[in-house]
């Protein structure tokens, strides 16, 4: 137990850059879901690529050419602003899908009799579209919101101090194995379970509601 301390204070580290890597990945997927949506001209042939290339790259990868390959040609930056642009580029694209599939899950009729009931276009999106295209998206949102939180676990490839950054020296240390994994175990589960519970309230709620399937 005398190691707690340590993996309380990595699993905040670990939470803290999740959810800032998070919230840029939203706002990414956000741009490049309504880029494509509206068939934006080159626009969306530029999302299309970035899209492919971010899901078809591990992580690790694209966490070695922020950290060691910007700083070649004069970008530098520390490990955590690495770690957090890491995690944004990979879960833009993932949140990019999420958002799309539930834009165009939204039947085009629904937009067409918006408009001739006098709505506006903002009106369409904001009553009309939008809520019905969050609440299809909750489920691949949140299982992205999930993963990019489980991806955190190879920050400590850049040597920042998270849960698996602390259970990796600890066994190196002090050959405390068993209860190092343990506690790596027991800290992510702390983590990630409330999420997938709350997750799991909001799309019951929604459905009841009568939004999504």
């Amino acid at each position: 137990m005398k190691y707690l301390p340590l993996y309380q204070k990595a699993a905040v580290l670990t939470v803290k850059l999740g959810l800032s890597g998070i919230f840029f990945a939203i706002l990414i997927g956000l741009v490049c879901a309504f880029v494509t949506w509206f068939k934006v001209p080159v626009a969306r042939r530029l999302v299309t690529v970035y899209i492919e290339f971010s899901r078809n790259t591990p992580l690790l990868v694209q966490l070695f050419f922020i950290y060691y390959g910007l700083p070649k040609i004069g970008i530098s930056t520390n490990a955590e602003i690495c770690g957090i642009a890491g995690l944004a580029f990979l879960g833009g694209s993932y949140m990019a899908e999420a958002f799309r599939s539930g834009l165009e899950a939204v039947e085009p009729i629904q937009t067409e009799s918006a408009l001739s009931l006098g709505m506006s276009g903002f009106q369409t999106m904001r009553y009309v579209i939008l809520p019905q295209a969050v609440s299809i998206s909750v489920p691949a949102f949140m299982a992205n919101v999930i993963f990019l939180l489980k991806e955190t676990s190879v920050f400590s490839a850049i040597s920042l101090m998270d849960l698996m950054f602390t259970a990796k020296d600890l066994i190196g240390l002090y050959y405390k194995t068993t209860e190092s994994l343990v506690l790596l175990v027991v800290f992510y589960l702390l983590i990630l379970l409330p999420i997938s519970f709350i997750g799991t309230l909001v799309e019951r709620r929604l459905r009841y509601a009568g939004f999504g399937s």
